[in-house]
């Protein structure tokens, strides 16, 4: 489907090129068409392409080899730094079977904390996911995720039955900086009921909140079932 942009400009295609990417059009890894393709789509020269690209190769959101052709970049350079942990993974490696149970899905107005977070106008709506994490069938940890449907307008209609949304998110689209913030909590009586605990039962808690250069992505809150160990190297 030709994407229309206001000018046909290297600045113009690098933006459209962007926004595609971002959306989860073309997947971590996936090689995107090449510049005559592109030229045509947006009626523009092959070399106004070539330039947008070289930008985007250069912000590190693509990768080109010469006879390869552009493929988004699947490991974006700041996520050698910081790696946003698929929970699937965390589980396996502790040797037990993953699993995931959709508790709730919505989209709709966030409150005016989460909107203040993504930076969302005052009646723009986000999606709102609610999921808990199970190893062996019981639980390991409930999250809470808004998803900012301007950066990533895909997730509405993303299939989260066999796939998470913290998988979804990471395998489809880049990232170029988050913020996390670990707490311990008290458990309400949502969250002691699912992850089988007493209300009021210390809960080791995360907050993460990411970015793709200056659009917000998500905002989670993960709270982890009583016994959840964090280890870092040194």
């Amino acid at each position: 489907m030709t994407r229309a942009v206001k000018r046909t400009t290297h600045q113009g295609i690098r933006e459209a090129i962007r926004a595609r990417i971002i959306s989860g059009e073309w997947k971590l890894g996936e090689r995107i068409p090449g510049e005559v393709a592109l030229a045509e789509e947006y009626g523009c020269s092959r070399t106004t392409v070539n330039r947008a690209l070289q930008t985007l190769a250069q912000e590190g959101m693509v990768e080109r080899k010469r006879k390869g052709g552009t493929r988004v970049r699947p490991l974006p350079t700041s996520q050698a730094q910081f790696r946003i942990p698929i929970m699937r993974e965390q589980v396996e490696s502790r040797g037990h079977r993953y699993s995931h149970r959709i508790e709730s899905r919505e989209v709709r107005v966030p409150p005016m904390a989460i909107r203040k977070q993504l930076e969302l106008p005052d009646n723009d709506p986000a999606a709102y996911v609610e999921s808990l994490h199970l190893a062996d069938g019981k639980p390991f940890a409930f999250e809470k995720r808004w998803v900012n449907l301007g950066s990533v307008p895909a997730f509405s209609d993303a299939d989260l039955s066999h796939e998470s949304a913290n998988e979804w998110l990471v395998r489809h689209v880049p990232f170029s900086r988050g913020e996390v913030r670990l707490s311990a909590s008290a458990a309400n009586a949502k969250q002691a009921r699912l992850l089988g605990t007493d209300k009021g039962a210390p809960l080791f808690t995360m907050h993460r909140l990411t970015w793709f250069e200056e659009r917000t992505i998500t905002a989670i809150e993960l709270s982890f079932a009583p016994g959840y160990e964090i280890t870092f190297g040194v």
